[in-house]
């Protein structure tokens, strides 16, 4: 799954956006592009798990 997350503009966010993602399923693999301000996920939880921590740490993501 991919996500865009707008408010994601340093390291400090995209070590948090990561965190949130790690606390869901230790086992995922995270991609970030900060320049682009996208996220890749792989993990076995489902889309509207991952959408749902992110948007309550403060990351709303937008669906690519």
């Amino acid at each position: 799954m991919q996500f865009e997350i707008p408010n994601m503009t340093c390291g400090g966010c995209a070590r948090g956006v990561t965190a949130i993602i790690k606390d869901l399923d230790e086992n995922a693999e995270v991609d970030i592009n900060l320049e682009k301000k996208l996220v890749t996920v792989n993990t076995h939880e489902t889309e509207e798990n991952v959408k749902a921590a992110l948007t309550e740490d403060g990351f709303p993501p937008i669906t690519k």
